[in-house]
C-alpha cells in the first residue's frame, strides 16, 4: 500500500465500516487545554473522524464543519450530533485534503493526530492555515517523533512525525505575521494497542492570525 492510499476514501470508509466505533467518542485532551476558554465562534475540525471533537465543540456553542475524506465516518458524525440535539451547530463535509479545496473563514481551525507525509505537509498545511479567517485561531497536533514506538513505523514512515518548530518552519510564509502562541513538546501518557501503557509525546501548534478580533481567551 502507498501512502496515499492511507488517505483515500476507500481506505477510510473500509476501516471505518469494520468496526461499530474504532475512536474513543471524547474530544482530544490537547483540544480541551487549549480551546476551552476561547469564546465559540465557527471551527473548522480537518479531519473528524467520527466526530468526538466536533460534537465537544458544538456542544459549547460553536457552529462546527467537520470535513473528513470518509463518508462513513461523517455519517457518524452527523447521527450523533443528531442524537445530542446538536444537529443545527454541525455541519459535514466529505473533503479529500489531497484533491479539494477547503472552506475557509472560520475562527478556530484545528487539525488532531493526522500525519502527512513529509513532503506533502508544508502544502498541505498551508492550505488548512489558509482557512483561518482574521483574528482566528489555527491548532495543529501530531505525534512529536521523540519517543515513538518503532512500531509506530508500520503505518507511518518517520517522516510523518514532525515537531511543532519543524510546522512553523513548513507552514513558513503562510504564517508571517501571526502570533505563536504554543509551539512545543508535550508529554502525555497513552495506552498501546496491545494495553500497555506507554508515555508519548504530542507537537502541539496554536498561532493566531493578525486582524479583527476573533475569539478571545478570557
Amino acid at each position: 500500500m502507498t501512502t496515499h492510499e492511507q488517505y483515500t476514501a476507500a481506505f477510510w470508509d473500509e476501516r471505518y465500516g469494520s468496526s461499530e466505533r474504532i475512536w474513543s467518542g471524547e474530544p482530544n485532551a490537547v483540544l480541551v487545554a487549549e480551546v476551552a476558554d476561547l469564546a465559540p465562534g465557527t471551527a473548522l475540525d480537518v479531519g473528524s473522524g467520527e466526530g468526538g471533537d466536533a460534537i465537544w465543540l458544538a456542544a459549547r456553542g460553536w457552529r462546527v464543519t467537520a470535513v473528513d475524506v470518509s463518508g462513513v465516518a461523517l455519517e457518524r458524525v452527523a447521527a450523533r450530533a443528531a442524537a445530542e440535539g446538536l444537529g443545527e451547530r454541525v455541519t459535514t463535509r466529505a473533503v479529500d485534503l489531497f484533491a479539494d479545496d477547503l472552506p475557509g473563514g472560520f475562527d478556530l481551525v484545528t487539525m488532531h493526530f493526522m500525519q502527512l507525509p513529509g513532503a506533502e505537509r508544508p502544502r498541505l498545511y498551508r492550505a488548512v492555515a489558509g482557512a483561518v479567517a482574521p483574528g482566528g485561531t489555527l491548532l495543529i497536533v501530531g505525534h512529536d517523533p521523540e519517543g515513538m514506538p518503532p512500531e509506530a513505523e508500520h503505518h507511518h514512515p518517520p517522516d510523518m512525525f514532525a515537531t511543532a518548530e519543524q510546522l512553523v518552519g513548513e507552514l513558513g510564509d503562510a504564517i508571517a505575521g501571526w502570533t505563536v502562541e504554543v509551539a512545543e513538546r508535550r508529554g502525555r501518557d497513552a495506552v498501546q494497542p496491545d494495553g500497555r501503557p506507554r508515555f508519548l509525546y504530542d507537537a502541539v501548534l496554536r498561532v493566531r492570525r493578525p486582524g479583527r478580533m476573533g475569539p478571545s481567551r478570557a
